[in-house]
């Protein structure tokens, strides 16, 4: 009965526009229903005029101008529909102006037909209207890959007509070009842009700027910049945004300070693209200086710039003030956390991730897969088999494991603490693996020495349909090493060039050196070595001299030693090798001279240790260690074990 009643109110059209509006914003708003399309949410947002004034069509189009764009930017879709109907019916659906309000109340709320169809049946259409339905239809986000497309086919309809698209059409077209990853059209438009003399304006010239910088076109983007006189603070940012993501710290850090010396201080954006690339130990003071502009200018409370302080921080492995800039915020939203837990977990620590998630469990902030996909990764990265059980219980109970980027972390954090059972496991469970869930497992096995079921699943991969990428084919060709495979390993390789045309870079090298050399192939890794494309790298000699070192040959390991000390004379292995090499052949003149070079240098050789996680705490050692605080009663535990393999299994030692 409600509903009947309900809707005949709805229809019941009062005789006069104002007895509508003021019966329409006073209805239902004692009733909390989802059925309730009352107007009484634009009450807070849009003054009614009194009766008098409401006679007057100047008056009455400047509320309804009001209401509407408050009703397009609320996406009040039912509010939107009651006034298009009441509005058609008091004679007012000839003004352009309430036309295009509608237009943007059915795009926003992503009534794409409904949109067209008013849009095809207006009696005139200015630039406006085409400007809405384009913006509109590239924005909607409908699950319809056309939309893109239609929007261009939009504008070619738009020049048909012979409407002179403005600043304002191009910015949506050119952004269109920049997530279609289509550089020829944009191209195309910005030659168009130029006809028309559109791209000296900031706002064209700043979609401009970021679509050739997305596409790594840095110089087509400076060159865009430089031609534009007069530059808004937008364009500067997007500028700076340019150079941040093409890894140009310097050239960044020029634009802001020139942005500086011309009185703009700059925003949040500004802040948040500097931070991002002192995210490196080289620009760590860079980085430091901005946080005090940041604290001057009072910008240490948005949450865009303290996000990024602390990712800066963290990543630079300053954890404490990491720590500090998240404790003051005021708000910490799930990015906040987020980025507190990664920083946490590239340094390692990763009882203190534990800790921040439950702190953000507490606190009432709901993970997200970013959350869950962070955490996992930071148990693997310290092989702490604990805390991914309990990561992947609160995966399981918050439903995330059926999200692709938690189960591929859940199977590479499985591999790094040992347990493959489990990875292959949670390989299983998954609905539609991806290039990353082949790939990790992939590396997971190669990890482990499996190289026959890491074979296995490259080539179920390929059977799928999923393209191989090169670190997919890295993954496999370093499981051919580990496993001696070496007419495998020749045929991903050439599988890798010939095929999918792939071009090898120095780790792939690396790989088929190492494959050849390591098990016996000594002159062809050699041969391999002098004929590759690429200038020898100090990985690719590394793996050459350890497969000499293997099977004996001192002369190539020579020959290999001196281009390896020129490349990198700071690094203590390569020496610690070449010493060994000569040691084991008796030459003991250059194995002090190579000694002798390290000394010279100031270079020490650090030992390798290994570690264990006993309870909440890793233990670290070295071999034959004499400096733990428990030495006494690990030497004769050890001594006790030793003792009981002997004695029950006669294992000699």
């Amino acid at each position: 009965m409600f509903f009947k009643s309900h809707f005949k109110k709805q229809f019941l059209f009062p005789p006069t526009l104002f007895s509508f509006v003021t019966q329409c914003f006073s209805n239902y708003s004692h009733e909390p229903h989802p059925c309730n399309h009352s107007l009484s949410r634009l009450k807070a947002f849009v003054p009614i005029p009194n009766e008098p004034n409401f006679r007057d069509p100047e008056i009455v189009h400047l509320f309804c101008a009001k209401a509407l764009k408050v009703a397009a930017i609320r996406a009040f879709l039912p509010e939107g529909k009651q006034l298009h109907a009441h509005l058609i019916k008091f004679g007012f659906c000839h003004v352009l102006s309430l036309q295009n309000q509608f237009l943007s109340i059915y795009l926003k709320c992503k009534e794409t037909k409904d949109a067209l169809k008013l849009f095809d049946e207006l009696p005139g259409r200015n630039v406006v209207s085409w400007n809405i339905v384009i913006r509109g239809i590239v924005g909607c986000g409908n699950e319809n890959d056309l939309n893109p497309h239609l929007g261009f086919s939009y504008f070619k309809r738009m020049l048909f007509e012979k409407v002179a698209p403005d600043d304002i059409t191009l910015n949506a077209l050119i952004g269109v070009c920049a997530k279609l990853h289509d550089i020829e059209i944009g191209v195309q438009l910005h030659c168009f842009a130029m006809k028309r003399g559109l791209d000296l304006d900031c706002f064209v010239g700043s979609a401009l700027v970021d679509f050739y910088a997305k596409f790594g076109l840095v110089e087509n983007s400076r060159k865009v910049f430089c031609a534009v006189t007069h530059r808004d603070l937008v364009m500067l940012n997007v500028m700076i945004s340019c150079y941040a993501l093409n890894c140009l710290p310097e050239e960044a850090f020029s634009i802001f300070n020139s942005m500086r010396l011309d009185g703009a201080n700059g925003d949040e954006f500004t802040f948040s693209c500097l931070l991002s690339i002192c995210d490196i130990l080289e620009y760590y003071d860079f980085g430091k200086q901005a946080h005090s502009l940041i604290l001057k200018l009072s910008l240490e409370s948005d949450i865009l710039v303290a996000s990024a302080l602390i990712n800066m921080y963290a990543k630079n492995e300053d954890v404490i003030d990491a720590k500090r800039v998240f404790d003051k915020m005021a708000i910490r939203n799930v990015v906040a956390w987020n980025t507190m837990i990664v920083g946490c977990g590239n340094s390692g620590k990763v009882i203190d991730v534990m800790k921040i998630l439950r702190d953000m469990l507490l606190e009432g902030i709901f993970p997200d897969e970013l959350t869950i996909s962070s955490v996992l990764s930071s148990c693997g990265y310290a092989s702490a088999i604990t805390e991914t059980q309990q990561a992947h219980a609160l995966a399981v109970k918050l439903s995330f494991q059926e999200f692709v980027s938690v189960s591929n972390s859940l199977i590479t954090a499985y591999s790094k603490c040992g347990n493959i059972t489990n990875a292959f496991k949670c390989f299983r469970l998954m609905l539609e693996p991806d290039l990353v869930t082949y790939t990790s497992l992939i590396n997971a096995y190669a990890f482990h020495g499996l190289g026959k079921e890491a074979t296995e699943m490259f080539e179920k991969m390929i059977s799928c349909g999923i393209k191989p990428d090169r670190i997919s084919f890295l993954g496999i060709l370093s499981a051919c090493v580990h496993c001696g495979f070496v007419n495998a390993g020749l045929h991903y390789f050439k599988l890798m060039t010939d095929v999918y045309r792939i071009i090898p870079d120095s780790d792939h090298y690396t790989c088929l050196i190492d494959l050849l050399g390591r098990h016996g192939y000594i002159n062809e890794a050699f041969e391999f070595l002098k004929s590759i494309p690429i200038q020898a790298e100090s990985n690719m000699l590394g793996a050459f001299i350890g497969s000499c070192k293997l099977h004996e040959n001192i002369e190539l390991a020579k020959l290999a030693a001196g281009k390896l000390f020129a490349i990198v004379p700071e690094k203590i292995v390569n020496y610690a090798v070449m010493a060994n090499i000569y040691a084991s052949h008796n030459h003991w003149l250059d194995a002090e001279r190579v000694r002798k070079t390290m000394r010279d240098k100031d270079v020490a050789k650090f030992p390798g240790c290994s570690w264990i996680q006993v309870g909440n705490q890793v233990h670290s050692f070295v071999s034959s260690d004499k400096v733990h605080p428990k030495l006494l009663q690990i030497y004769a535990t050890l001594k006790m074990l030793l003792r009981s393999m002997k004695e029950e299994n006669g294992v000699k030692l």
